[in-house]
């Protein structure tokens, strides 16, 4: 899609169209938590700029949304590549002409005990989880200041998908709930900086939720027995999602822990 959208001055707050003259871009959007927040944001009357690396899946999301009457960009990147993520930031705002959302969601899970693991996994973890969630931000940041000052809501937000693997580590998941863990406290941090400033920024730390990297993925065995018929799902996590971006101007969900009602950790 090629046409530029115009802020409509609509105000911040709870209910459908929210959302509307605001643009958001979402990483890790062609499955799972990603894509279901974007048709979520989309709901709320959002335009998305839709970044992933599988360019058939983000052009049929794309399709969706249209379909709906929402509009949306697909931009394929892989963000593990240290200088896509500023150009995806240039890419989104060039053809919405500004950014009110940044969703850090894309990543990746790899686990094994320290002693028998694969040190590239490692890496793919640490460029995935961590670093493009810095370079995103850092990319985004200005663009979300911009909106927030001059914006149709007075805030613009922040967010990014963490898990609860980074306030509980386990064994077999150090690395993956290393990144978590200093993702959460970069959240914290960049919130401090940037709070006064009316950007807010917001953290989600899903449980054990039914998505290609944990149902039957790479992440399959955090479950610890956990009966996938109780998992989270996709849409649980959009809706939390929706619900911190969404709220009026004077409010900020700052992290939100979300958990199956049957894991105990």
């Amino acid at each position: 899609m090629t046409e530029r959208q115009e802020p409509s001055g609509v105000a911040g707050g709870a209910g459908p169209g929210a959302l509307t003259g605001c643009v958001a871009l979402v990483t890790g959007a062609s499955s799972g938590i990603g894509a279901a927040a974007a048709l979520a944001l989309a709901r709320e009357g959002c335009s998305l700029a839709l970044v992933a690396r599988r360019t058939e899946r983000l052009a049929r999301l794309t399709e969706t949304i249209g379909e709906r009457g929402g509009r949306a960009v697909a931009l394929t990147a892989d963000l593990g590549e240290a200088a896509r993520a500023p150009r995806v930031v240039e890419e989104a705002v060039g053809h919405f002409g500004r950014l009110d959302i940044l969703l850090n969601n894309a990543g990746f899970g790899a686990r094994g005990a320290a002693e028998d693991s694969d040190p590239e996994d490692w890496d793919r973890m640490v460029d995935l989880n961590l670093r493009a969630v810095l370079r995103m931000s850092h990319a985004a940041l200005p663009h979300l200041l911009r909106a927030a000052h001059d914006g149709p809501r007075g805030v613009a937000d922040l967010v990014t998908v963490s898990s609860v693997a980074g306030r509980v580590p386990r064994k077999d998941n150090s690395v993956y709930s290393a990144t978590k863990h200093a993702v959460c406290s970069f959240s914290e941090a960049l919130r401090q900086e940037v709070t006064g400033r009316q950007v807010r920024v917001g953290l989600v730390e899903p449980g054990m939720t039914a998505t290609e990297m944990t149902y039957g993925g790479s992440q399959a065995g955090a479950a610890h027995g956990l009966p996938p018929e109780v998992w989270l799902r996709a849409e649980d996590i959009a809706g939390v999602i929706a619900f911190m971006v969404t709220r009026p101007p004077h409010m900020a969900v700052n992290e939100i822990a979300v958990r199956p009602t049957a894991q105990e950790r």
